[in-house]
């Protein structure tokens, strides 16, 4: 897939409908031959467009008119490369949250959680949130996470957490303001919904930070075996697999497998095997729920909606 179609597909099958300002920026970019060029010159895992817009929202350039956007981007591009280069796309987006609550919930409990490529942890507070599930809500909290549920039951309670930890490359300090401008950054102009639930979410997170550490994949285990005593150990990841090499994703789904517990994913159909799904609901950019490699249902990229799989 060349540079283009990646701008192209994210325009059309996940900005729109979600950011209009992200699918014009998209469409823009896979016809301007200079700034691919550009782009060229970065690693294939740093020309993602989420990871250039965040870059430019952090340094506070201009997303609209396309001119402005693409001066700024040509003029400032020893800055703008840098920046790309140094950080990942680690958008903390505790609306996935929705999605993981009706098998959590469903599952021996209480649990001990562990979240690979953990961001800032805000998806380790599961049972702090919310969730609104069209006529059913559960739950009390700041922060209220709206779900269409199709074709799938929601959960009647909450999970009971009694350990949680996180690993990630580069975890990210829900204290450190630069660390916060950054996830602000990468969420999508529009959402300004998304940006007040962020500030909320990090907010509790504050007042009982989880145990993050530095690490890979190869870190999963230990924290496995050092999960709360009488708890039931559940790994997941949620979008970040896409950025592990094929090999050694498939490897790590190895491990998980073997691993006493519950591994949940929401990743792409492409990123791990789950052998045949059924066709998605739609042509958007979806992910799959699995549990335990069993396919649950597609899931839209920020928790909107789920539906379940039959």
């Amino acid at each position: 897939m060349t540079i283009a179609d990646q701008y192209v597909q994210f325009g059309s099958r996940e900005a729109r409908g979600n950011s209009s300002t992200y699918e014009r920026l998209s469409s823009a970019i896979a016809d301007d031959d200079e700034l691919l060029g550009r782009l060229a010159t970065l690693p294939p895992t740093k020309q993602q467009p989420n990871l250039l817009f965040g870059v430019i929202r952090l340094l506070d350039g201009p997303l609209e008119p396309y001119a402005e956007f693409r001066a700024f981007v040509l003029d400032r591009w020893p800055v703008v490369a840098s920046e790309i280069k140094t950080r990942v796309t680690q958008t903390n987006e505790v609306g996935r949250c929705a999605a993981l609550v009706p098998v959590l919930s469903a599952l021996p409990q209480p649990l001990a959680l562990i979240d690979v490529g953990c961001s800032a942890g805000l998806s380790l507070f599961p049972e702090k949130y919310a969730y609104r599930y069209g006529p059913t809500t559960i739950g009390k909290s700041a922060v209220t996470l709206d779900c269409a549920a199709v074709d799938i039951e929601p959960p009647r309670t909450l999970p009971t957490i009694v350990s949680r930890a996180g690993v990630d490359l580069n975890p990210l300090d829900i204290t450190d303001p630069d660390a916060v401008a950054w996830l602000e950054a990468l969420i999508w102009p529009e959402q300004q919904q998304r940006r007040d639930r962020l500030r909320a979410a990090i907010a509790i997170a504050a007042a009982d930070p989880p145990q993050l550490m530095r690490g890979g994949l190869d870190a999963v285990p230990d924290l496995v075996a050092k999960a709360a005593q009488g708890a039931t150990p559940v790994v997941y990841h949620t979008s970040v697999l896409y950025l592990v090499a094929p090999a050694e994703r498939a490897a790590f789904v190895e491990t998980l497998r073997r691993l006493p517990g519950h591994w949940i994913s929401i990743e792409a159909p492409d990123v791990v095997d789950l052998g045949e799904l059924p066709a998605p609901p739609d042509d958007s950019a979806l992910n799959v729920l699995a549990l335990d490699g069993k396919p649950l249902a597609w899931v839209r990229g920020h928790g909107q909606a789920i539906y379940g799989i039959a």
